[in-house]
This record gives structure tokens, C-alpha cells and sequence, in this order.
């Protein structure tokens, strides 16, 4: 048993512990008088620890064969499924998009062919209407000219006449002052027209 002393030093306080006199003699006589008991191994575990692993561990184990893992090999074959039905799903996807833009592309080939059939149609057409209102415009043009040649010719007739009638009035008078009497009209006539038919040829 500890004891504590206390000494006064004028101001300053001294504690000193230390054991009863006769706490010693009865230690001493005590670690003689017996041995030291030996207490439990820390490394070797007791038969019971090792029973209660053990069946703990059994427990598990058949927790987990007979419970856990049916359901977790299920959930594993489920979402193997899944993703399994995922990409024949993902590639039916594929393959119909492939097929729908075969499809378009086809069609739109067909609407181009379809295009460029009219518009070659079209074209046709309106050559053909184009050299149809050409050879009418020619037609009319041609039928015009005819015509106009006919007008000139006429007016030229015409002019002939009465240049004919003049000329022939002209010369029967002079002729007429010449010799003093008027000759036929049907010489003279003859003979303007002799004449002019000579002009004419040599203009030509």
C-alpha cells in the first residue's frame, strides 16, 4: 500500500510516496509462497472459437450455394439476356435503317428518272411547238413576200402603162410636128414598146 509524506521546507511542500513497511514483507512472502498461474495463449484459439467459426462459416457458405447465388447467377443470366436481346435488337435496328435508306435512295432515283423524262418530254414539246411557229412564221413570211412581190410586180405593170401611154403620146407629137401629120397609135404603140423592151433588157 502507498503512503504519502508531506514536508514543509519554509514556503516549499515536498510529497514522497512509497509503500507501507509491512506491504513489502507481505509481496515478498507472497511471490515466494506461490507460483505464477499461466493465463489463456493469444495465437491458439479455444475448441469453441473454432466451433462457432466453424458453423458460421458452413451457415455461409451454404447461404450462399443454396439462397445467394441462385439468385445471383439469375440476375447474371437476366441481364445477359437483356444485353443479348439489346443488340438483336440494336442490329434488327441496323438492318431496318439500312433497309428504309435502300429504299429512299431507290426512290429517289425513280423520282429522278421520273424528272428527267418529263423535262426531256417538255423539251421535246416545246421544240416541237418552236418549229411549228417557225415554219408558220416562215409560211406567213413567204406568203407576205408573194405578196408584196405581187403588189411591186402590179405597180410596176402599172407604172409600165402609164409610162408607155406617155412616152407614146410624146412621140406621136413629136412626129406629128416632124412630118406634119400624127402617125397610127398602133405604130407607135409598137414602137415604145420595142424600145422599152431593149432598155429593159440591157438594164438587166
Amino acid at each position: 500500500m502507498l503512503t504519502a509524506t508531506v514536508i514543509d521546507h519554509g514556503g516549499s511542500v515536498t510529497v514522497h510516496l512509497g509503500p507501507l513497511v509491512g506491504d513489502d514483507e507481505e509481496g515478498e512472502e507472497g511471490t515466494e509462497a506461490g507460483e505464477i498461474e499461466e493465463g489463456p495463449s493469444p495465437i491458439v484459439p479455444e475448441l469453441k472459437e473454432l466451433a462457432w467459426t466453424s458453423g458460421a462459416f458452413v451457415v455461409f457458405a451454404l447461404v450462399m450455394r443454396y439462397l445467394l447465388y441462385p439468385k445471383l447467377r439469375k440476375g447474371m443470366d437476366a441481364r445477359h439476356q437483356s444485353i443479348r436481346d439489346d443488340h438483336a435488337g440494336a442490329d434488327a435496328a441496323r438492318a431496318a435503317a439500312r433497309a428504309e435508306v435502300s429504299d429512299y435512295e431507290r426512290e429517289v432515283a425513280v423520282v429522278k428518272a421520273e424528272a428527267a423524262a418529263r423535262v426531256d418530254a417538255a423539251r421535246q414539246t416545246l421544240e416541237g411547238e418552236r418549229r411549228t411557229q417557225l415554219a408558220a412564221s416562215n409560211a406567213k413570211l413567204a406568203e407576205a413576200r408573194a405578196a408584196a412581190a405581187e403588189q411591186d410586180e402590179a405597180a410596176r405593170v402599172a407604172v409600165r402603162d402609164q409610162v408607155q401611154a406617155a412616152v407614146a403620146d410624146v412621140v406621136g407629137r413629136a412626129v406629128e410636128l416632124a412630118t406634119g401629120r400624127r402617125p397610127s397609135a398602133e405604130m407607135v404603140d409598137r414602137s415604145v414598146t420595142d424600145a422599152m423592151s431593149t432598155g429593159a433588157g440591157v438594164g438587166r
